[in-house]
């Protein structure tokens, strides 16, 4: 079997290594105060990979100075999974950090590398960055085709 480059083969439109872009429907306004504090890793939707479910990836840096950072809203049709994870591979249950989140109005302070599951129409955020010692790795996973951003950012 040959290995190939990403570039060639039947399914190389499905390795994507270079989406370091936003999400489309963005605001230019957020995204300036977004790559203060964060660094994006990977995005892909269904505008990047036709079918696809929406997944984004970042590094956490530093504070916002936007407080909170993302608001409340909720995905009536797809599931989303959210993840804050430490950097220090000796303790990576440390989060490094501070991250004050909530689902359905009950706020929550995240200290240590966590995963959190909001249901289908379940209201989450809004979202505070208190405190950053080191980079924390973030993480969304919608279980639809688009991101429905514009809901998050205002």
């Amino acid at each position: 079997m040959a290995i190939l480059n990403n570039e060639s083969g039947k399914y190389a439109a499905y390795f994507k290594q270079d989406t370091l872009g936003a999400p489309t429907n963005m605001d230019p306004d957020f995204k300036k105060i977004y790559d203060k504090f964060s660094h994006r890793i990977v995005w892909v939707d269904g505008e990047v990979v036709p079918g696809a479910f929406q997944m984004n990836t970042a590094w956490y840096d530093a504070v916002p100075e936007r407080d909170p950072i993302f608001m409340e809203h909720s995905h009536d049709d797809a599931d989303e999974l959210i993840g804050f994870i430490g950097s220090d591979p000796s303790n990576p249950n440390d989060l490094g950090g501070e991250i004050e989140f909530s689902l359905d109005g009950e706020a929550h302070l995240l200290t240590k590398s966590t995963i959190i599951f909001a249901p289908a129409g379940i209201k989450h955020n809004p979202m505070r960055i208190l405190r950053v010692d080191r980079p924390i790795f973030h993480f969304s996973v919608v279980t639809s085709h688009m991101y429905d951003g514009e809901a998050t950012y205002r």
